[in-house]
């Protein structure tokens, strides 16, 4: 007879086993295997069911972001740089140079001298035996008159072309300005005053005289 427990051997009319002390009518407990912790390559686990959200979800609104000034101005650079490439460019006309206006052979107004020499009028101007202008004056033209007895003066009279026409002025000289027109009696200028020679006339100063051509 052997025990129910442990499977050891006992005696005739044994009531408890040797070995392990169990009684001989005990029945053996059929332990269950150590099942090992580690989940086996099949084993499927199943997700922790979410906790339960008390009260309804707030709803978030999403707000516009306006659009920064300086996208909007190059955005808008952008249209009109299209739009000009799309516009058909019209080519300006040339511009045509004006024409130079052909400078007249002569002069309109020439001045011979007693002393043989001659001389064009293109502007204002100082006439003397040796004319020298005023600190600030203006003068485009000087003409010297050679005269050995000093009878003219260093600056004896101004001249200039207005409206087409011939002026002179005396410029207080020592002998004075005489005009004498074609056919007509001798004028004495007057100092500082402006007087018109038409062509054909004569100017005198001093023992000199100018024709006027």
């Amino acid at each position: 007879m052997n025990c129910r427990v442990c499977g050891s051997e006992l005696p005739e009319g044994a009531m408890f086993c040797g070995e392990c002390g169990s009684s001989v009518t005990a029945t053996r407990i059929q332990r269950p295997a150590a099942r090992d912790p580690r989940p086996s390559d099949t084993t499927i686990i199943a997700p922790l069911p979410r906790p339960a959200v008390a009260g309804p979800r707030s709803r978030v609104h999403s707000v516009p972001v306006p659009q920064p000034p300086i996208m909007a101005a190059t955005e808008h650079a952008a249209h009109t740089e299209v739009a000009s490439e799309e516009q058909p460019v019209t080519p300006e006309p040339a511009v045509q140079p004006e024409a130079a206006r052909p400078e007249s052979a002569h002069p309109e107004y020439r001045l011979i001298a007693s002393t043989g020499e001659e001389f064009a009028i293109t502007g204002s101007g100082l006439l003397g035996r040796r004319p020298i202008a005023q600190p600030g004056e203006i003068v485009h033209q000087f003409v010297p008159i050679a005269d050995t007895g000093r009878s003219v003066s260093k600056t004896h009279l101004e001249f200039g072309i207005e409206a087409g026409e011939l002026w002179i002025c005396d410029r207080y000289s020592a002998n004075g300005t005489v005009i004498v027109p074609p056919g007509g009696e001798p004028r004495m200028c007057e100092p500082g005053r402006r007087y018109r020679v038409e062509h054909g006339s004569r100017i005198e100063i001093g023992d000199q005289f100018l024709d006027v051509t």
